[in-house]
C-alpha cells in the first residue's frame, strides 16, 4: 500500500475550499457551512489522490463516481467542481441558491456538470451509491476480459449522521454487505451534530458495530480535521478490500475553524462577517471574498490533466478491445450510448380477444420473457415477492457474489429482500451509472414505502420501471392493509412519472414499449392479480398513446372512461346499457401522463363533447374529474374476501355500473343544454 506524500498545495487548497464554502453560503444568506468546513480535508485527499475523473469530459464512462449523500453540504461539492475545472464558474458559485443558477440548494443530476445523482432527502444518496456499485460490478462481469479491465471504477459516498439515521440507508447498506460490493467506499462524517443538536439526543448506537454486522469493513480516522496521512491511508486500505464495502468512520469537527465549531449553530446558518474574517486569518488567507490563489488553481489543473490522461489510456484499451472482441465492444458502446437494439419491439407479444384471459401480472411476465433475449440491459429484481410479482425470467441467473454459489455478478436478477425503499434508491443509482435499464417490483401498495425514491426518479429523470402487482381491491383476501386505494393518484400527480394500468395483453405490451423508450421518465406498471379478458378493440399502437376508444358508437348517450381491470367491467355495463337503448362508448385510459402528451385534437376525439363522461376505477376517484363529468370508485378502504365479492360490495360490477350510467344520462338530459368535454379549458398547466 502506497503512503501519503505531502504536497505544497495541500494546506492552502484545503483552506481555500473551506473559505470558499463559507463565502458561498454567506453571500446567499442561506445554506449549510458546517459540513463543508469539516469535510474539506477528506474531500481534498480523495479528489487529489484517488479519484479518476476528467472535468473536460464529465461523462467519461469509467470515471470514479462521487455521491454527496448529505446533500445539504453541496457548497463543498460546488467548490470542488469549480476548482477542478468542471463547467461551473466563479459567478456560478456566487449565484448559490439563486433562481435558475447552476448551484441549487441541493445537488441535482443533469443540472450541474459533474453531479452524478440528485441528493438532499437524507439516505437517498447512500442508496444511490449502492446502485452505482451494483451497476459497476454487473457490467464488469459482463464485459471485462483477461487483459481488458475496462470497467473497474470505484464509487465514493460522503454521508452523515442524518443519512445513517434514515431507514433507506440501512436497507441499502444491508444489501450492499450481502452483495460484497468491494467497489463501494463510504466516508461517514462523524461530527456528532444534527439540526437539533448533539446526536446524543437521539442517535447513540454503535454505527461501526452495525456496519460490521452488515458485512462491511469498518475503518476509523480519529482526526479528520487535520490528519491527512490517516485519511489517505484509510482510503487506500479501503481500496485493497475486494470482497466487502467499506465504511470509513471519520471524526471531524463541524464548522472547523469558525467561532461556532463543534456546535449545531454552524450546521445550517451562514457565518457572520467577523467569523469569516477570523477564519481566513487563521488559515493564512487574505481577507477577500471568493479568493483562489494561482497555486490552488494550478494544483487542481494537474488533477484534471491526470484524469484526462487516464481517459486517453482507457480509450486506447477500448480500441484494442474492439479488435479482439468486436461483438462485445459493439454491445458495450450501444449500451453506453443508451440506444436500444434495432427492431426490439418485434419481440413484444400481441393478443386478440380469442386469447385466454390472464392477470396482467402474468402478461407482464410473458412480456419480460420475450424481451430479455433482445434487451440484455434489463436488470430486474423484486422485494422478496418474486413468485407473486412474476418478474424472474426463466433461466436467468441471480446477481450474487460468486462466493455464495447463488449466482454471479453477470446475473440479471437481483433479490432485494423486503427492502422496498432501499430497492428504489438502489435502482436510481443503477440507472445513473449508465448501460442498464433497471426494473424493480413489489405490490403496488408497497411502492408507497418507496415513494421518496420514486419521487427522485421522476425529478432526476431515472428510467426505472416499477412492476407493481396486486393493484386494487382485486387482490382480494389480503384486505385493506394491502389493497391500494389512494396510491394511484399519488403517483399520477407526480410530475414526469408514467403510471400505467393496462387492461389486457396489448396494453401491457404497450406499457413496456413506452417505458423502455422513455429514457428520462420512470414508469409504474400497475398490474392485476385477477385474470383480465383480452379486449376486442385494443392494440399496442392504440394503447401506446395513453388513451383510446376501445368501443365506439355514434351519437352516444354516455361515455365511460376507465383503466386496468375495470375496463372489461365498463364494457359489460355498455352491453347492458345498449340493451336498454342507451348508446355507450368505452374509453380505456391506461396512462394519464402519456395521454396528456398527445395533441389536443386527438384527446378531444377520444373524450369528446356531446355526452356525459363517467369514470370508473376500483381506486380513489381523486383526479378523474380532469377526464370525466361524474366519477365512480372508492371513497373508503377496501375489504377482505374473494375479489368477486369485494367488487360486488363496492358496486363495481357491470350490472351496477349500468344502473349508475343510466342515472348519469337521465341527470344530464334533465339539465339540458350542450355537454362539453371536461378537457375543454381556458388554459392547461
Amino acid at each position: 500500500m502506497s503512503s501519503f506524500i505531502p504536497a505544497q498545495s495541500d494546506d492552502v487548497s484545503i483552506a481555500t475550499i473551506r473559505a470558499l464554502a463559507a463565502d458561498v453560503v454567506t453571500k446567499a444568506n442561506s445554506g449549510h457551512p458546517g459540513a463543508p468546513l469539516g469535510m474539506a480535508p477528506v474531500a481534498w485527499v480523495l479528489f487529489s489522490r484517488f479519484m479518476n475523473l476528467n472535468p473536460k469530459n464529465s461523462k467519461w464512462f469509467n470515471r470514479d463516481r462521487f455521491v454527496l449523500s448529505n446533500g445539504h453540504a453541496c457548497a463543498l461539492q460546488y467548490v470542488l467542481l469549480h476548482l477542478l475545472g468542471y463547467k461551473l464558474s466563479m459567478d456560478d458559485l456566487k449565484a448559490f441558491r439563486q433562481l435558475d443558477s447552476l448551484t441549487p440548494g441541493h445537488p441535482e443530476a443533469g443540472h450541474t456538470d459533474g453531479v452524478e445523482v440528485t441528493t438532499g432527502p437524507l439516505g437517498q444518496g447512500f442508496g444511490n451509491g449502492v446502485g452505482l456499485a451494483v451497476a459497476q460490478a454487473h457490467l464488469a462481469a459482463v464485459f471485462n476480459r483477461p487483459g481488458f479491465d475496462l470497467i473497474n471504477n470505484y464509487t465514493y459516498v460522503f454521508t452523515g449522521d442524518g443519512c445513517l439515521m434514515e431507514g433507506v440507508a440501512s436497507e441499502a447498506a444491508s444489501l450492499a454487505g450481502h452483495l460484497q460490493l468491494g467497489n463501494l467506499i463510504v466516508i461517514y462524517d462523524d461530527n456528532h451534530i444534527s439540526i437539533d443538536g448533539d446526536t446524543n439526543l437521539a442517535f447513540t448506537e454503535n454505527v461501526a458495530g452495525r456496519f460490521q454486522s452488515y458485512g462491511w469493513q469498518v475503518l476509523r480516522v480519529k482526526n479528520g480535521d487535520t490528519d491527512l496521512p490517516a485519511i489517505f491511508e484509510a482510503i487506500a486500505e479501503a481500496k485493497l478490500e475486494k470482497n466487502k464495502p467499506t465504511l470509513i468512520q471519520l471524526t471531524t469537527t463541524i464548522g472547523f475553524g469558525s467561532k461556532q465549531q463543534g456546535t449545531h449553530g454552524v450546521h445550517g446558518s451562514p457565518l457572520k462577517a467577523d467569523d469569516i474574517r477570523a477564519l481566513k486569518a487563521k488559515f493564512g488567507l487574505p481577507d477577500q471574498s471568493f479568493y483562489v490563489s494561482p497555486a490552488v488553481y494550478g494544483a487542481c489543473a494537474e488533477i484534471g490533466q491526470r484524469g484526462a490522461a487516464t481517459e486517453v489510456q482507457w480509450n486506447a484499451l477500448l480500441s484494442q478491445y474492439a479488435q479482439k472482441y468486436p461483438e462485445l465492444h459493439s454491445e458495450l458502446v450501444r449500451r453506453i450510448a443508451g440506444d436500444l437494439p434495432q427492431n426490439w419491439e418485434k419481440a413484444l407479444p400481441t393478443y386478440t380477444s380469442k386469447d385466454a384471459a390472464q392477470a396482467s401480472r402474468k402478461l407482464s411476465e410473458i412480456t419480460l420473457t420475450a424481451l430479455a433475449p433482445v434487451l440484455p440491459e434489463l436488470l430486474g429484481g423484486s422485494a422478496d415477492l418474486t413468485s407473486s410479482n412474476l418478474t424472474k425470467v426463466k433461466g436467468s441467473v441471480d446477481f450474487q457474489p460468486p462466493s455464495t454459489g447463488l449466482g454471479d455478478y453477470s446475473g440479471t436478477y437481483i433479490r432485494y429482500g423486503v427492502r422496498e425503499h432501499g430497492m428504489g434508491a438502489i435502482a436510481n443509482g443503477i440507472h445513473a451509472y449508465g448501460g442498464i435499464i433497471p426494473y424493480v417490483s413489489t405490490f403496488l401498495n408497497f411502492v408507497s414505502y418507496a415513494a421518496g425514491a420514486v419521487r427522485l426518479s421522476a425529478l432526476s429523470g431515472h428510467q426505472v420501471i416499477w412492476v407493481a402487482t396486486h393493484d386494487t381491491i382485486g387482490l382480494g383476501e389480503d384486505g385493506p392493509t394491502h389493497q391500494p386505494i389512494e396510491t394511484a393518484i399519488h403517483f399520477r400527480a407526480t410530475p414526469n412519472l408514467a403510471f400505467w394500468r393496462p387492461a389486457d395483453g396489448n396494453e401491457t405490451s404497450a406499457a413496456y414499449m413506452v417505458a423502455l423508450k422513455s429514457k428520462k421518465t420512470p414508469s409504474i406498471l400497475s398490474l392485476s392479480r385477477q385474470n383480465l379478458p383480452n379486449l376486442e378493440g385494443s392494440s399496442i399502437e392504440k394503447a401506446s398513446r395513453g388513451g383510446y376508444v376501445v368501443h365506439e358508437v355514434e351519437r352516444e348517450d354516455l361515455t365511460i372512461v376507465s383503466a386496468g381491470s375495470e375496463v372489461s367491467i365498463a364494457l359489460e355495463a355498455a352491453a347492458k346499457l345498449a340493451s336498454g337503448g342507451i348508446r355507450t362508448r368505452i374509453v380505456s385510459l391506461p396512462c394519464w401522463f402519456v395521454f396528456d402528451q398527445q395533441s389536443e385534437d386527438y384527446r378531444l376525439r377520444v373524450l369528446r363533447s356531446g355526452a356525459p363522461i363517467l369514470s370508473l376505477e376500483a381506486l380513489s376517484t381523486a383526479g378523474w374529474a380532469k377526464y370525466s363529468h361524474e366519477q365512480y370508485g372508492l371513497s373508503s378502504w377496501g375489504a377482505s374476501g374473494p375479489y368477486q365479492k369485494v367488487y360486488e360490495k363496492f358496486g363495481i360490477t357491470g350490472s351496477n355500473i349500468a344502473v349508475i350510467g343510466k342515472k348519469v344520462v337521465e341527470f344530464y338530459k334533465q339539465q339540458g343544454g350542450p355537454v362539453v368535454s371536461p378537457l375543454v379549458k381556458a388554459f392547461t398547466v
